[in-house]
């Protein structure tokens, strides 16, 4: 039983290990990443425990988004101003948590 608890302990960690390297991922543009910390920032402090997991998915599918979008040279060039655009929908999401970004 204990090699049992001891193997599930493993896998949570490497598991956690995993979604912080993702969730730690840059853009590579100021403006967005900029946003991206605040907003996991917010969340984290803010967001009741309970909630906090569904900003955090949304957040994950951003930075998905905006890092694939970064990749290709033809849209990055508009990513500045599509990365402002978000955050300004994203922050008023937030605003009842009293997020002030």
């Amino acid at each position: 039983m204990k090699r049992f608890a001891l193997t599930i302990s493993f896998a949570a960690a490497v598991l956690a290990q995993a979604v912080t390297g993702a969730a730690a991922q840059q853009v590579g543009i100021a403006v967005c990443d900029d946003f991206l910390t605040k907003y996991e920032t917010c969340v984290s402090g803010k967001v009741p425990a309970a909630q906090q997991s569904t900003f955090k998915a949304s957040i994950d599918q951003v930075r998905k988004t905006w890092i694939d979008a970064a990749k290709n040279p033809a849209a990055k060039s508009a990513l500045e101003s599509s990365c402002k655009q978000t955050a300004d929908q994203l922050k008023a999401s937030l605003a009842p948590y009293g997020c002030a970004f």
